[in-house]
């Protein structure tokens, strides 16, 4: 499914350690204006975040905001949200599509331009590029990227773009401040992806609303 680069331009992720639950993370998000969110729940069984997960989709639905489902596209099928998440050790992205189908987005990770490009061929939507710099949201984290991490991303999608090879919009996450959104968009990321820094703060509208000023 091709997806709107506009729209995606932050990505709000929600977190097992906000102060919210994940359903109170995505209503006030909604209500500050998010369109496009993705639920990483971690903790619970499969039916308990299936709960969880319907109850998401549905709000996002009456908003039209996109719903992502982090790392299981079983959840994603099941809840009816908008798309599945994929880590590099997840469910292999043409056996996700398969199960998905084509009116599901994929979204993929990637630690490197390298790994980008190889996304791109294997049929993502959208790329999730980082860390951008430490983040405590996640464990056993890849080799920091900064901004010559994101340039070098740039660079491999316009050349992908320059001889007509398969491109999808990809955003940068990882430790990511408001302070730092103008700089990356401007180094050619098509967005960024935020969460401690948003669903962590007591104030969840507050601080979502300083990425989008930005």
């Amino acid at each position: 499914m091709n997806v709107d680069p506009e729209r995606m331009k932050i990505q709000a992720i929600t977190w097992d350690g906000s102060p919210y639950s994940h359903l109170e993370q995505v209503q006030r998000l909604l209500e500050a204006g998010a369109r496009w969110i993705q639920l990483r729940q971690k903790q619970g069984s499969f039916e308990e975040k299936k709960r969880v997960a319907v109850t998401c989709a549905e709000m996002c639905r009456k908003k039209q905001a996109i719903l992502i489902i982090n790392d299981d596209p079983f959840l994603c099928l099941e809840s009816d949200a908008s798309g599945v998440h994929l880590g590099l050790s997840d469910m292999p992205v043409p056996e996700a599509r398969k199960l998905l189908g084509e009116n599901f987005i994929i979204g993929g990770t990637a630690n490197t331009p390298e790994q980008m490009a190889s996304r791109m061929e294997q049929g993502v939507d959208y790329v999730g590029v980082g860390p951008y710099r430490e983040t405590g949201t996640k464990e056993n984290l890849s080799a920091i990227l900064g901004d010559a991490g994101v340039k070098a991303a740039a660079d491999q999608y316009r050349e992908r773009e320059a001889l007509g090879l398969r491109t999808a919009p990809f955003v940068v996450i990882g430790g990511i401040t408001a302070a730092d959104t103008s700089r990356i968009l401007s180094l050619g990321a098509h967005g960024i992806a935020v969460s401690s820094a948003v669903v962590g703060q007591k104030d969840i509208a507050k601080a979502y609303l300083e990425f989008l000023r930005r």
